[in-house]
């Protein structure tokens, strides 16, 4: 079964928990090619596996570069691990049999793949959306099992009250959207950074700028004014990453986007260092 008619199974899976982003009528999967719905919409799966359901390109900031590097962050160097642990013990910790586990904004798919893999459990589906038509590409090349979809979160492709987990990690929310899709017993986790994360890039390359601090204040109000925040923690440590694992840190974050190259050459060039993963993880409901 070539990769195209795998995802489309999975997809044919979960089938009644989708619905048309045009029409937003019920959708099926017809010979494991196409998402169908009832007023014959159709989007095809393209050979990587994943469904594109824009109806225009959207041009974004993210390539496959960065997508490559962010890849090698998570999957190789697992700066995120004990954040991926956490959020893994809490989705065990419920009840995920026949559930979705919705990423939103998604990337090129690495942080749910390897929280997935880490839940293990064959009865939990992991769907997700971005944007980016690279990263959702990569992800579908990269990744069989979860349902991968170019698209927009202010429209994911989901039926009322389909997931009981939504993640949404270091990525902008829709929480119209989420209270739309979220079960009655489902929960949003929300990772945002804390203002040690990355502090050391933050020091060298944007020392005496805006850049070189970080609060988190304006998105944790945002989400509790939109749904019930029901548990907050902090989780901090440093990780030791080599030359080219900073590189591809400053090249995968927007921070590196607005640095001078000379100062990211020199703080490359000086060898290993430790780096600061400061992330808080937010539980919420629909309220």
């Amino acid at each position: 079964m070539k990769k195209r008619e795998k995802n489309a199974a999975a997809a044919q899976n979960i089938s009644g928990k989708l619905r048309c982003p045009l029409c937003y009528g019920a959708v099926e999967v017809r010979a494991l090619s196409s998402l169908v719905c009832i007023n014959n919409h159709t989007f095809d799966f393209a050979k990587q596996g994943y469904v594109n359901l824009l109806q225009k390109l959207v041009n974004t900031q993210y390539d496959d570069a960065l997508f490559d590097a962010r890849q090698r962050i998570i999957i190789e160097v697992e700066l995120y691990a004990p954040i991926h642990n956490r959020i893994s013990d809490i989705i065990t910790n419920q009840s995920a049999e026949n559930s979705l586990l919705f990423d939103a904004g998604s990337g090129e798919g690495s942080h749910l793949k390897m929280i997935q893999h880490k839940v293990n459990t064959e009865t939990l589906t992991g769907v997700g959306l971005d944007i980016s038509k690279a990263g959702v590409m990569m992800a579908a090349k990269n990744y069989e099992g979860p349902v991968w979809f170019v698209g927009d979160l202010a429209n994911p492709p989901l039926a009322d009250k389909s997931c009981k987990f939504i993640l949404n990690f270091l990525s902008p929310a829709n929480y119209a959207e989420f209270k739309r899709i979220l079960t009655e017993d489902g929960m949003i986790i929300k990772v945002i950074p804390g203002s040690g994360y990355l502090k050391e890039l933050r020091n060298e390359l944007f020392n005496n700028t805006g850049e070189s601090e970080y609060e988190n204040n304006d998105t944790l109000e945002l989400m509790k004014r939109n749904v019930k925040v029901v548990s907050e923690e902090r989780i901090t440590y440093k990780k030791t990453l080599n030359a080219s694992a900073l590189k591809d840190l400053i090249s995968m974050t927007p921070l590196g986007w607005h640095a001078d190259a000379a100062q990211i050459e020199t703080f490359v060039g000086s060898g290993s260092k430790e780096i600061t993963v400061d992330m808080h993880i937010i539980i919420a409901q629909a309220g």
